[in-house]
């Protein structure tokens, strides 16, 4: 037998199976062998973990710069607003199971009703406030925080209002987690201002009343502006105001949907929704939205939101009138879309015949497979999403035809969105007579 000490500085035997070296080293040296052999058991996973977060951090930096790229096409061309969006960790802002779509140019929903809204809607209200380093702002509706949190390097000081607790306590916590020192949050009613921090230089409204709330004008300084959404439920307008000896001068920008304003804002609303007759608003394209567009086309049609890769297009020949929108795309995977919202009573309505003409020409789905289609999709009076339905998909091309179908509505539906386009296929596509007939219960 061989002596301990003469075996322990021996080199190992040889076998048929050699014996891994944290083995011997724990046999060898006692508890200094143990510790050292728990270190080397733990440096594949340690390496692994550090992979996994290099690989984490390229995904999350390759979306920001795609989204960022997205948002120049889109026409956000103020270089500080850009760098801001890139910075500001959406995904930090929203529910950890919406985090995966979190870089997309989308709303989300962050519970209690209410939605963060898309990235391109965020910044293009910020580019056309003209954020100043010496600026104080005032956003009614901090919802998630993001906004507020987008503002913060652009400005001196942000004062956000949210009138849900609820949101208002988990964007407070986010929004000092992530030191923007220079963000104060409120809970209460946004209709009311924040009377004690003004005048505001520039005020933003991320929540839609019928007409301005008078407080705010009261609040906003002699030449500042404010950006906010105005009109009905689910048509409204995007305007910008400034505020000019005591009077405001209005621009109005482009059709857009908000959650609505609640509080007093909502208990003064004139126009409500009809939730047991929807229909959709300028079908045809017809009728030209108020204001300016960015979108190549010049001019937007009323009614119809979020366009992108989208162009109004004249011509006698439509089948209906003398208008259609055309979607166009030759990058895979860009986003080419419209879409329209409307309440309906799934109590009251069994149905929606959708109804359209399209025609489409070298259409091909995008990397994921998208295809255009024109889909509703239904959502509770939380505004959680419950299913989707509708025409297409369509590839490859075809000539003008009319295509309807009577879509189902689930029994807890509120509300529903009807979108169109390409999405992220390549090719083109043209659509005119949109309608909805509603199928009651019976």
């Amino acid at each position: 037998m061989m002596h301990a000490a003469a075996w322990a500085n021996a080199p190992p035997r040889r076998s048929t199976q050699a014996p891994l070296p944290w083995r011997w080293l724990a046999c060898s040296h006692g508890r200094l062998g143990a510790l050292i052999a728990a270190a080397l058991l733990l440096l594949p996973q340690a390496a692994a973990a550090q992979s996994r977060a290099k690989d984490q951090k390229s995904a999350l930096d390759q979306a920001r710069r795609r989204l960022v790229q997205e948002l120049r096409t889109a026409g956000i061309t103020d270089a500080r607003v850009l760098q801001a969006i890139h910075d500001t960790p959406r995904h930090e802002f929203v529910p950890p199971g919406q985090r995966k779509q979190a870089w997309l140019d989308m709303a989300l929903p962050i519970g209690e009703g209410q939605t963060i809204s898309p990235p391109f809607v965020v910044a293009y209200m910020t580019q056309v406030l003209e954020p100043q380093p010496e600026d104080r702002v005032l956003e009614i509706g901090t919802g998630s925080g993001y906004q507020a949190a987008v503002l913060s390097p652009l400005v001196k000081e942000v004062y956000t209002i949210e009138i849900v607790e609820s949101l208002g306590q988990r964007a407070q916590r986010t929004l000092k987690r992530l030191q923007y020192d220079n963000v104060h949050t409120r809970i209460g009613d946004g209709y009311l201002g924040w009377e004690e921090h003004a005048p505001f230089d520039k005020i933003i409204v991320t929540c839609s009343p019928e007409n301005v709330p008078q407080p705010l004008i009261d609040q906003l300084r002699d030449g500042g502006l404010m950006v906010i959404p105005l009109g009905e439920r689910y048509q409204q307008t995007l305007y910008l105001f400034r505020k000019q000896e005591g009077q405001l001068q209005q621009t109005a920008l482009r059709p857009t949907l908000f959650v609505p304003m609640t509080g007093a804002a909502e208990a003064q609303r004139q126009v409500q929704p009809d939730p047991e007759r929807p229909a959709l608003v300028n079908g045809g394209f017809e009728e030209l939205a108020e204001g300016l567009a960015d979108e190549p086309g010049g001019r937007l049609p009323r009614g119809w939101h979020y366009l992108r890769q989208a162009e109004l297009v004249q011509d006698p020949r439509a089948p209906e009138g003398e208008r259609y929108l055309r979607f166009f795309n030759t990058t895979s995977g860009l986003g080419s879309q419209a879409l329209q919202a409307f309440a309906v009573d799934g109590r009251k309505v069994k149905a929606l015949e959708l109804s359209l003409s399209v025609k489409w020409r070298s259409v091909q789905p995008s990397p994921d497979g998208e295809l255009p289609v024109a889909m509703i999709m239904f959502y509770d009076e939380r505004r959680a999403m419950l299913g989707e339905s509708g025409l297409g998909p369509w590839r490859g091309s075809f000539d003008w035809r009319e295509e309807r179908k009577e879509i189902p509505v689930p029994p807890r539906a509120r509300e529903a969105i009807l979108r169109i386009g390409l999405f992220g296929a390549t090719g083109e596509i043209w659509f005119d007579q949109l309608a909805l007939r509603a199928v009651p219960q019976p």
